[in-house]
Protein backbone atom coordinates (compact mmCIF):
# COMPACT_ATOMS: atom_id res chain seq x y z
CA UNK A 1 0.00 0.00 0.00
CA UNK A 2 2.81 2.41 0.89
CA UNK A 3 4.38 1.70 -2.51
CA UNK A 4 1.23 2.80 -4.33
CA UNK A 5 0.87 5.88 -2.11
CA UNK A 6 4.38 7.19 -2.79
CA UNK A 7 4.11 6.47 -6.52
CA UNK A 8 0.75 8.29 -6.72
CA UNK A 9 2.24 11.21 -4.76
CA UNK A 10 5.24 11.44 -7.09
CA UNK A 11 2.93 11.25 -10.11
CA UNK A 12 0.81 14.11 -8.75
CA UNK A 13 3.85 16.21 -7.86
CA UNK A 14 5.30 15.60 -11.33
CA UNK A 15 2.08 16.75 -12.98
CA UNK A 16 1.84 19.82 -10.77
CA UNK A 17 5.46 20.75 -11.40
CA UNK A 18 4.93 20.40 -15.17
CA UNK A 19 1.91 22.71 -14.92
CA UNK A 20 4.01 25.25 -12.99
CA UNK A 21 6.84 25.10 -15.52
CA UNK A 22 4.26 25.68 -18.27
CA UNK A 23 2.86 28.70 -16.39
CA UNK A 24 6.35 30.17 -15.95
CA UNK A 25 7.09 29.56 -19.64
CA UNK A 26 3.86 31.34 -20.64
CA UNK A 27 4.68 34.26 -18.36
CA UNK A 28 8.21 34.62 -19.63
CA UNK A 29 7.64 34.18 -23.36
CA UNK A 30 4.00 35.09 -23.94
CA UNK A 31 3.35 37.83 -21.41
CA UNK A 32 0.85 35.80 -19.40
CA UNK A 33 0.52 36.50 -15.69
CA UNK A 34 3.04 34.73 -13.48
CA UNK A 35 1.60 32.06 -11.19
CA UNK A 36 0.16 33.61 -8.02
CA UNK A 37 -1.20 31.11 -5.54
CA UNK A 38 -1.83 33.77 -2.87
CA UNK A 39 -5.52 34.22 -3.74
CA UNK A 40 -5.99 30.45 -3.62
CA UNK A 41 -4.30 30.38 -0.22
CA UNK A 42 -6.60 33.15 0.96
CA UNK A 43 -9.62 31.19 -0.29
CA UNK A 44 -8.45 28.05 1.54
CA UNK A 45 -7.79 30.06 4.72
CA UNK A 46 -11.39 31.30 4.70
CA UNK A 47 -12.95 27.86 4.22
CA UNK A 48 -12.73 26.88 7.94
CA UNK A 49 -14.47 30.19 8.72
CA UNK A 50 -17.44 29.05 6.64
CA UNK A 51 -16.73 31.34 3.70
CA UNK A 52 -16.79 29.42 0.42
CA UNK A 53 -17.82 32.09 -2.09
CA UNK A 54 -16.25 35.54 -2.39
CA UNK A 55 -17.51 38.32 -4.63
CA UNK A 56 -13.86 39.18 -5.32
CA UNK A 57 -11.11 37.35 -3.47
CA UNK A 58 -8.82 40.37 -3.94
CA UNK A 59 -11.25 42.46 -1.86
CA UNK A 60 -11.25 39.89 0.96
CA UNK A 61 -8.78 40.76 3.74
CA UNK A 62 -5.41 39.06 3.35
CA UNK A 63 -4.31 36.27 5.67
CA UNK A 64 -0.85 35.47 6.97
CA UNK A 65 1.17 33.18 4.73
CA UNK A 66 -1.55 33.00 2.08
CA UNK A 67 0.97 32.44 -0.71
CA UNK A 68 2.55 29.51 1.13
CA UNK A 69 -0.92 28.12 1.88
CA UNK A 70 -1.80 28.42 -1.81
CA UNK A 71 1.37 26.70 -3.01
CA UNK A 72 0.96 23.90 -0.45
CA UNK A 73 -2.69 23.40 -1.44
CA UNK A 74 -1.71 23.37 -5.12
CA UNK A 75 0.78 20.52 -4.59
CA UNK A 76 -1.38 18.58 -2.12
CA UNK A 77 -4.26 18.67 -4.60
CA UNK A 78 -1.85 17.51 -7.31
CA UNK A 79 -0.90 14.57 -5.10
CA UNK A 80 -4.57 13.77 -4.55
CA UNK A 81 -5.13 13.84 -8.30
CA UNK A 82 -2.17 11.48 -8.68
CA UNK A 83 -4.04 9.12 -6.36
CA UNK A 84 -7.22 9.57 -8.38
CA UNK A 85 -5.30 8.66 -11.53
CA UNK A 86 -3.88 5.50 -9.97
CA UNK A 87 -7.32 4.53 -8.63
CA UNK A 88 -8.88 5.20 -12.05
CA UNK A 89 -6.22 3.46 -14.13
CA UNK A 90 -5.52 0.62 -11.71
CA UNK A 91 -2.42 -0.95 -10.22
CA UNK A 92 -1.45 -2.54 -13.51
CA UNK A 93 -1.20 0.93 -15.07
CA UNK A 94 1.67 1.66 -12.66
CA UNK A 95 3.63 -1.16 -14.32
CA UNK A 96 3.16 0.18 -17.86
CA UNK A 97 1.70 3.70 -17.85
CA UNK A 98 -0.07 5.04 -20.90
CA UNK A 99 -1.00 8.63 -21.61
CA UNK A 100 -4.76 8.31 -22.13
CA UNK A 101 -5.79 7.67 -18.50
CA UNK A 102 -3.57 10.55 -17.35
CA UNK A 103 -5.11 12.84 -19.93
CA UNK A 104 -8.66 11.83 -19.00
CA UNK A 105 -7.98 12.60 -15.33
CA UNK A 106 -6.19 15.83 -16.29
CA UNK A 107 -9.16 17.06 -18.31
CA UNK A 108 -11.73 15.96 -15.72
CA UNK A 109 -9.86 17.90 -13.01
CA UNK A 110 -10.52 21.12 -14.93
CA UNK A 111 -14.01 20.79 -13.49
CA UNK A 112 -12.73 21.45 -9.97
CA UNK A 113 -11.30 24.76 -11.13
CA UNK A 114 -14.37 25.71 -13.13
CA UNK A 115 -17.03 24.69 -10.65
CA UNK A 116 -15.35 25.02 -7.24
CA UNK A 117 -12.29 27.27 -7.25
CA UNK A 118 -13.21 29.93 -9.81
CA UNK A 119 -16.69 30.56 -8.37
CA UNK A 120 -15.16 30.55 -4.89
CA UNK A 121 -12.69 33.25 -5.92
CA UNK A 122 -15.47 35.36 -7.40
CA UNK A 123 -14.61 34.62 -11.04
CA UNK A 124 -17.93 32.91 -11.79
CA UNK A 125 -18.66 29.42 -13.03
CA UNK A 126 -15.96 28.46 -15.54
CA UNK A 127 -14.52 31.99 -15.36
CA UNK A 128 -17.78 33.51 -16.64
CA UNK A 129 -17.16 36.81 -14.83
CA UNK A 130 -13.71 37.36 -16.33
CA UNK A 131 -13.05 39.68 -19.28
CA UNK A 132 -12.32 36.76 -21.63
CA UNK A 133 -13.94 33.60 -20.22
CA UNK A 134 -13.32 31.44 -23.28
CA UNK A 135 -9.65 32.36 -23.28
CA UNK A 136 -9.42 31.36 -19.61
CA UNK A 137 -11.23 28.09 -20.31
CA UNK A 138 -8.93 27.19 -23.20
CA UNK A 139 -5.86 28.04 -21.10
CA UNK A 140 -7.26 25.87 -18.27
CA UNK A 141 -7.66 22.94 -20.68
CA UNK A 142 -4.12 23.42 -21.98
CA UNK A 143 -2.67 23.70 -18.46
CA UNK A 144 -4.45 20.53 -17.35
CA UNK A 145 -3.25 18.72 -20.48
CA UNK A 146 0.29 19.74 -19.48
CA UNK A 147 -0.54 18.47 -15.99
CA UNK A 148 -1.53 15.15 -17.57
CA UNK A 149 1.73 15.01 -19.52
CA UNK A 150 3.64 15.63 -16.31
CA UNK A 151 1.73 12.89 -14.50
CA UNK A 152 2.40 10.49 -17.35
CA UNK A 153 6.10 11.39 -17.39
CA UNK A 154 6.37 10.94 -13.63
CA UNK A 155 4.53 7.63 -13.91
CA UNK A 156 7.09 6.44 -16.45
CA UNK A 157 9.86 7.36 -14.01
CA UNK A 158 8.35 5.34 -11.14
CA UNK A 159 6.89 2.51 -13.26
CA UNK A 160 7.16 -1.14 -12.34
CA UNK A 161 7.54 -3.24 -9.25
CA UNK A 162 4.04 -2.77 -7.81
Amino acid sequence: MWDIFWRASVIGIGGTAAMDVWAIFRARFFGASAPNWGPVGRWFAYLPKGRFFHDDIAATPAVAHESAIGWAAHYIIGMIYGGVLVAFAGRSWLMQPTFLPAWIVGIVTVGAGWFILQPGLGLGWAAAKTAHPWSVRVQNLIAHSVFALGMYGAALLVAGGV
